[in-house]
């Protein structure tokens, strides 16, 4: 079965979320090489996740920028 870079990135930033310096600098590494849509959808899955850390809610508002 195909894994889509979406799940794939949600998956590495699922592991890496223990650590918000880890976490930020995967994000960043996403954002380079997915798709305007995928980046959507990363988006919209990060407002979720980050509701139940908001450590790594800073790393998503700089993100925004």
């Amino acid at each position: 079965m195909k894994r889509t870079m979406v799940a794939y990135t949600k998956n590495i930033l699922e592991r890496v979320s223990f650590d918000p310096k880890l976490f930020c600098k995967e994000l960043e590494k996403a954002l380079k090489v997915l798709l305007p849509y995928e980046i959507e959808q990363l988006m919209e899955w990060l407002i979720n996740f980050t509701n139940e850390k908001p450590e790594l809610k800073k790393c998503f508002i700089e993100i925004n920028k």
